[in-house]
C-alpha cells in the first residue's frame, strides 16, 4: 500500500475573473495585481509543505501561480512543474470572452442551469470529468513508480500519529486544525500539487466525492464541499493506493478539506 495527499489550487485573480468575464481555455491571460498578491499569500500558507510532484495547466494564469507558490517554498522551490493540458478549464465554446450572465441566460432560455448548460463548441461537464479520471489515472501511476517505496514509511507514520492520538493527542486532520495548512499531511509522507481552475476543480472534487466514494471531513456538509473554489482556494484529499498487474488500483481516498482560504483572510487583514 502507498499513501500520499494531493493538494488542489485554484489560480490567482485575473481580470477577468473581476469583471465577471469567461475565459476557459481560449482566453489565456495573466493574473491581476490582487491575483499575485492572492498568489504570495497562498505559497506562504503552503511554505512548508514538500511537494515531491507539481502537475500545473498549461495556461498563463495558473503557471503563474505555481511559479509563485514554489518561489515562496521552503522545501520545493526547485521542483520542475509538468505542464499538464488534462488540468485546463473548462471549454465555454462561443461564451469565452464574453459575461457569465450571458452564459447563465442562454442556459435559462434551454431551461437550464448554467452548470448542466453546454454552450456552442464548448465541454459538458462529463467532459471536463473524463479529463480529470484521465489524469488521475496518470498521477496514480506516477506517484506509485516514483514513490511507491516510501509504503512502509508511510504506514510507520500513520501508525505512530494514531497512538499519538489514542494517547490523548488532537487528530492534525481538519476541524481540528482551523485554517492550518498542515491538515492532512500526516497522513502521507509524500505529497503533490494541482494548480488548476474554478470549474475545473468543482467538477473533480464531484467526481472524488460522488464517484469513488471520497469520505468527507466530519461535520462538513457536502453543500460546502461543491461550492465555488475561490481564486487561490486550497482543497486536499489523501489517497491510498495498491499495485496490481493492471496499474494503480484507489484503495481508499479521503477529503481533508476543500475550498480553504484562511491565507486570503489573513492577507485582508494586513
Amino acid at each position: 500500500m502507498f499513501t500520499f495527499s494531493l493538494t488542489l489550487v485554484r489560480h490567482g485573480e485575473t481580470q477577468y475573473n473581476r469583471d465577471g468575464l469567461l475565459q476557459g481555455q481560449g482566453v489565456d491571460t495573466v493574473l491581476s495585481e490582487t491575483g499575485i498578491q492572492q498568489c504570495e499569500a497562498v505559497g506562504r500558507y503552503l511554505r512548508d509543505t514538500k511537494f515531491c510532484n507539481v502537475f500545473v495547466s498549461d495556461l498563463q494564469r495558473t503557471v503563474q501561480t505555481a511559479e509563485i507558490i514554489l518561489r515562496n517554498s521552503l522545501h520545493c522551490s526547485a521542483t520542475e512543474m509538468v505542464l499538464e493540458p488534462l488540468l485546463r478549464e473548462r471549454s465555454f465554446g462561443v461564451f469565452e470572452g464574453r459575461a457569465k450572465d450571458d452564459l447563465k441566460n442562454a442556459a435559462n432560455a434551454c431551461g437550464q442551469s448554467g452548470r448542466d448548460f453546454t454552450p456552442p463548441g464548448g465541454e459538458t461537464p462529463s467532459q471536463v470529468r473524463l479529463r480529470f479520471k484521465k489524469f488521475l489515472k496518470v498521477l496514480f501511476r506516477q506517484m506509485l513508480e516514483e514513490h511507491g517505496s516510501s509504503g512502509p514509511a508511510a504506514s510507520a507514520e500513520v501508525e505512530s500519529q494514531r497512538r499519538r492520538r489514542t494517547n490523548g493527542d488532537a487528530d492534525p486532520s481538519g476541524a481540528e486544525l482551523g485554517g492550518c495548512a498542515d491538515g492532512g499531511r500526516h497522513r502521507a509522507p509524500v505529497h503533490a500539487l494541482v494548480v488548476s481552475h474554478g470549474t475545473y476543480i468543482n467538477i473533480a472534487i464531484r467526481h472524488l466525492v460522488e464517484d469513488l466514494g471520497c469520505s468527507p471531513p466530519a461535520g462538513v456538509k457536502v453543500s460546502h464541499l461543491f461550492c465555488r473554489c475561490p481564486n487561490t482556494g486550497v482543497s486536499r484529499f489523501v489517497f491510498t493506493l495498491r499495485d496490481s498487474e493492471l496499474g494503480p488500483v484507489l484503495s481508499a481516498a479521503r477529503c481533508v478539506f476543500t475550498n480553504r482560504k484562511h491565507h486570503l483572510e489573513t492577507q485582508a487583514a494586513e
